[in-house]
């Protein structure tokens, strides 16, 4: 059975997450990159890393993909360098079609799409996932790996809604992946920081696990402060997390 096969329920989804990391050099001349993918969608897997002599026309950097990934595309768009993807998905090429010069396959990145499938388990480092440079000859100029982790999806905050003035220790719920802990945070609108982005993140005030069917809901055990501020769900798992969209919330006065 082809990797295309075993991603079956994918193909047909073309959103690129933002979960991936660039990739970057890896000391020497071994080719790296690294990126992080949630299940389901697609991510974009860097190779960078040679600084080794020029190479000439028919030079060709291939990318075999981690077991049970597909490779769906090669958008790299720069004058000399022509990419292509096998035909069962198991693997991509760059050839390069220009002269030999100092800068070939050096100081740039080379795109590869790496498509997970939907039953990948966050938290797992694919294995598999390997990149390899070669002349126009075939000899190896240099070789690498990818690192694929499977990302988390994003949580969801549905309850509270936002324009609906709460009380103090409104429930929140929402959905996560199985298993996830999620917890959920508050910060007051005054604040310059975003939750989960600025220099301080949000206080924490109450905190669930997902259930089976990926639903959860806690509730604060410390009244919220009066006034406008923000939520926002951070979902964890095996070492990966994911956060939820920020929702604009109004808390009245505290009871007496």
């Amino acid at each position: 059975m082809s990797r295309k096969t075993a991603a079956l329920g994918i193909t047909a989804l073309t959103l690129i997450t933002s979960a991936w990391t660039p990739a970057h050099a890896h000391g020497g001349r071994d080719l790296w990159a690294t990126v992080t993918i949630v299940p389901g969608r697609e991510g974009i897997v860097e190779a960078a890393g040679y600084t080794g002599p020029a190479l000439g026309a028919g030079s060709r950097l291939t990318l075999t993909a981690p077991e049970g990934t597909e490779v769906t595309g090669t958008p790299l768009d720069t004058h000399g360098y022509r990419g292509a993807v096998d035909t069962d998905g198991d693997s991509a090429t760059y050839t390069y079609t220009g002269t030999a010069n100092g800068g070939a396959w050096q100081a740039q990145t080379f795109p590869f799409v790496l498509a997970v499938p939907a039953d990948a388990v966050p938290g797992t480092r694919l294995t598999g996932c390997v990149m390899r440079l070669t002349d126009a000859h075939g000899t190896r100029k240099d070789h690498g790996t990818c690192v694929v982790t499977v990302g988390l999806p994003e949580p969801t905050l549905t309850s509270p809604e936002s324009g609906v003035p709460l009380t103090a220790r409104p429930e929140m719920a929402g959905t996560a992946y199985p298993g996830a802990q999620v917890t959920v945070r508050h910060e007051d609108a005054q604040d310059e920081g975003v939750t989960g982005q600025g220099p301080e993140p949000g206080t924490e005030v109450c905190t669930a696990t997902a259930g089976t069917g990926g639903t959860w809901s806690c509730r604060p055990a410390v009244a919220l402060p009066a006034g406008p501020g923000r939520l926002q769900a951070t979902a964890s798992l095996n070492g990966v997390s994911a956060l939820s969209e920020q929702k604009n919330v109004t808390v009245g006065p505290a009871s007496r």
